[in-house]
C-alpha cells in the first residue's frame, strides 16, 4: 500500500514537471525565483513606451517574429553590425523594424535587478506578448528560459516570407517551421497593428494592377506611394488596436500585401479569414496560441547559448 502511495506521487510529480518544464528547456515561471520581479519590469517598460508612442505595438510584435523566424528565438535580431558582420537588423527586411530601445531599456533594469539572469530573447518575447495586450489583444503566458544565440548574419534574413508571397508559398514556409495553414492566416493577422511601407506593395500598382485589389483602394495606395518607397500605408482601419479588422478588410479586398489579400483570395485560406472576420474571440484564441508555439522555436541551450549583459553585442 505504502509503495503503491508513493508510485503515486512521483507519477503526480512527473505529470506536473511535464506541464511546467517543457522538453525544450523552456518553463513556466522561469525567473519566479532567479529573478523575481523579471515580467513586471518588462511590462511596465512596455506599458510606458507604448503610452508614449502607440505603433511600438506592432514594432515588438513584428521584431520578436523576425527574431523567432531567423535561428529560432534567440535575440539575433537585436546583435548589432560589427566591422567583420553585417547582422540581420541591417537587411533590407528589417530596417523599418522598431523598439529596439525599449528591449535597451528593460535589460538595463534587469541588469541592475538580476545580473546576468534574465535573456534579451526571453526580454524581447515578453514585450511581444505585452504589446499585444496592451493594444487590446488576447492576453496570454509563455514559458522562458531561452538563451542569447551569438550568430547574426544578414544572409539569413532571406528566409524571412516575402510580401509577394502567395497562399501556397507562405503555406510551405510556415510549414517548415511546424506551422500549419490555420496558424499561418492566425499569425499574419498580427497586421492589424502597424503599417506597411510603399516598397513593400507598389509591385500590385504596377501597369496591370492586381485584380485581388479593390479599384479605390488602388487609388488610395497609389496616392500614398506619391511621397516616396517609405511613405506609409496602415495594414487596417485601427492600425494600433489587436482586433479582427485586418480579415474583414481582406474580404473587402484592401489586404495591403499580396501576402495579405493572398489569404482571402486562395481557395485554401479563404475559410480560414472569413472565421476570423466573422468570430474575434476565436481569432485571439488561435492567435495566441500559435504565438506561444512560435516563441518556442528552436531555443538555444548549453553552449549555443549565453545571457548577453547589453542585447547589441555578444559577450
Amino acid at each position: 500500500m505504502v509503495i503503491a502511495k508513493l508510485l503515486g506521487v512521483l507519477l503526480l510529480l512527473e505529470m506536473i514537471s511535464g506541464l511546467w518544464f517543457g522538453a525544450d528547456g523552456l518553463s513556466m515561471g522561469y525567473y519566479i525565483m532567479s529573478c523575481p520581479f523579471a515580467e513586471p519590469i518588462v511590462r511596465n517598460t512596455v506599458t510606458r513606451a507604448l503610452q508614449a508612442d502607440p505603433t511600438l505595438a506592432a514594432g515588438l510584435l513584428r521584431m520578436h517574429f523576425h527574431d523567432c523566424f531567423i535561428e529560432g528565438c534567440d535575440g539575433s535580431v537585436l546583435l548589432d553590425s560589427t566591422k567583420d558582420n553585417t547582422a540581420e537588423k541591417d537587411s533590407p527586411a528589417n530596417l523599418s523594424l522598431r523598439g529596439f530601445e525599449v528591449i535597451d531599456d528593460a535589460k538595463k533594469q534587469l541588469e541592475q535587478q538580476c545580473p546576468g539572469v534574465v535573456s534579451c530573447a526571453d526580454i524581447l518575447a515578453m514585450a511581444a506578448r505585452d504589446a499585444v495586450f496592451w493594444a487590446g489583444g488576447p492576453v496570454y503566458d509563455i514559458p522562458n528560459g531561452r538563451k542569447d544565440g551569438k550568430r547574426s548574419k544578414i544572409e539569413d534574413t532571406f528566409n524571412l516570407p516575402a510580401p509577394t508571397l502567395n497562399a501556397s508559398e507562405l503555406i510551405k514556409m510556415f510549414g517548415q517551421h511546424g506551422f500549419t495553414a490555420q496558424e499561418m492566416v492566425a499569425l499574419s493577422g498580427a497586421h492589424t497593428l502597424g503599417v506597411a511601407r510603399c516598397s513593400s506593395f507598389k509591385n500590385r500598382l504596377s501597369e496591370s494592377v492586381d485584380p485581388n485589389l479593390d479599384s479605390g483602394f488602388a487609388k488610395q495606395l497609389t496616392k500614398t506611394c506619391t511621397a516616396g518607397d517609405n511613405a506609409e500605408q496602415p495594414f487596417d482601419s485601427t492600425r494600433n488596436i489587436f482586433d479582427n479588422a485586418y480579415y474583414n478588410g481582406l474580404q473587402r479586398k484592401t489586404g495591403v500585401l499580396t501576402s495579405d489579400q493572398t489569404l482571402f483570395a486562395s481557395a485554401s485560406t479563404r475559410g480560414i479569414v472569413n472565421g476570423y472576420a466573422f468570430n474575434q474571440a476565436m481569432f485571439f484564441l488561435d492567435f495566441q496560441q500559435a504565438m506561444v508555439k512560435m516563441s518556442k522555436l528552436d531555443p538555444k541551450e548549453g553552449s549555443k547559448g549565453e545571457v548577453r549583459g547589453n542585447c547589441r553585442k555578444i559577450n
